[in-house]
């Protein structure tokens, strides 16, 4: 099969889609790689690490996409990418369709392109593929948090979040027991910080008892925790996630103007619209913005800001689907892997997740495979 990894176009995403090894193990199975020159500069992969293995340098995204009949990416593709699409191709990328442009999807279904959303791919024990990523954005939410309370920041509480001997911790509240929220707990009960967990699934918060052995407090979540939760907070992270549909807003913009002075909020669900009312996409270089004296911080790719660890991490998550499809074909791989089924959001022409079919006012069809042996 030809696979093509187009370079990252989106406003500073720095990662890429396949790290070399990913490359190399194709290249190995008989297929043919198509990677942009300078793809993997911001994971600080050269072009020689991928030629090197085999791979096919190109010189703009265009050949990219119509050398390929499978494309590997990161981020959403733009309107400008799926321009230059062709029909039948397979996509492997973060899709998040529910918050973007009916006109990407509209040009999924007139080309028949098989969009396959790398946060809807499930297996037994979740989101395989989305994992990594929320792993990742879970720790650096309170490493961004720490350094954002600091008094170097100027609008900084002036709070170490581990506190002393004879003066207390930071009060960290997470919005969400999964991966994202269970990293962030993890990570704030590292650093000695004091820290509240809120969700609605009790068997999370059980969870989160058993594995931190109590030293996290776990508090089921409902309009009037979050309140008292959210004016106790040092630190407010949100992580929920609704699998596939826009993240609600928990948090009103009544209860953030009760928050502490110089409290900092990290929205980790702001690339599904995020659970604060008082979120709005920022950028890396631009990570931050005041909002009634509190400060936010709401980045949509924040695994980028480390790149190498991230493009490593999704390579080892997907590289079991993306050598299924190249090695036995996309039919056969959806019929043998429900979970796969599930990340498909567009095939044959056709809207196949029910959710972004409701939200864009499409019609939806399941997928229906049938083996021919």
């Amino acid at each position: 099969m030809k696979i093509g990894i187009p370079k990252e176009i989106r406003f500073e995403e720095k990662r890429v889609a396949l790290a070399p090894a990913g490359v190399d193990s194709l290249i190995r199975s008989g297929h043919q790689v198509f990677i942009e020159k300078g793809a993997g500069e911001g994971s600080h992969f050269s072009d020689d690490d991928y030629t090197n293995l085999g791979a096919v340098l190109v010189y703009g995204p265009e050949e990219v996409y119509q050398r390929s009949d499978l494309v590997i990416k990161i981020h959403r593709v733009t309107e400008k990418e799926t321009e230059m699409m062709k029909e039948n191709q397979v996509l492997f990328s973060f899709l998040h369709l529910a918050v973007g442009e009916k006109k990407i999807i509209n040009t999924f279904l007139e080309k028949k392109i098989t969009a396959i959303g790398y946060e809807l791919i499930e297996n037994k024990a979740g989101l395989p593929v989305l994992y990594s990523m929320s792993e990742i954005a879970g720790k650096l939410a309170i490493q961004v948090a720490e350094n954002l309370l600091e008094s170097t920041n100027p609008n900084g509480r002036g709070i170490l979040i581990g506190g002393i001997t004879g003066v207390a911790p930071a009060a960290v509240v997470v919005l969400g027991a999964g991966v994202v929220g269970t990293n962030a707990a993890k990570s704030a009960l590292g650093r000695g910080a004091s820290v509240i967990v809120l969700d609605t699934d009790i068997e999370r918060l059980k969870n989160i008892d058993t594995t931190f052995d109590k030293k996290i407090t776990t508090v089921v979540a409902n309009p009037y925790t979050i309140s008292r939760g959210v004016k106790f907070a040092d630190v407010l992270v949100g992580a929920v996630l609704k699998k596939g549909e826009k993240t609600p807003h928990l948090v009103t913009e009544e209860m953030v103007k009760q928050m502490k002075k110089g409290a900092v909020i990290v929205d980790v669900a702001i690339d599904q619209g995020g659970v604060i009312e008082t979120s709005r996409p920022t950028t890396l270089s631009d990570p931050t913005y005041l909002l009634h004296d509190v400060t936010h911080y709401c980045v949509p790719n924040m695994p980028a800001m480390v790149a190498r660890t991230a493009s490593y991490g999704l390579t080892n998550a997907a590289m079991p689907y993306i050598l299924s499809i190249a090695d036995k074909g996309l039919n056969p791989s959806l019929m043998n892997d429900p979970g796969l089924i599930a990340g498909a959001c567009t095939y044959n022409g056709h809207c196949s997740n029910e959710i972004v079919a409701d939200i864009f006012n499409l019609e939806y069809r399941r997928i229906h495979l049938f083996s021919h042996n």
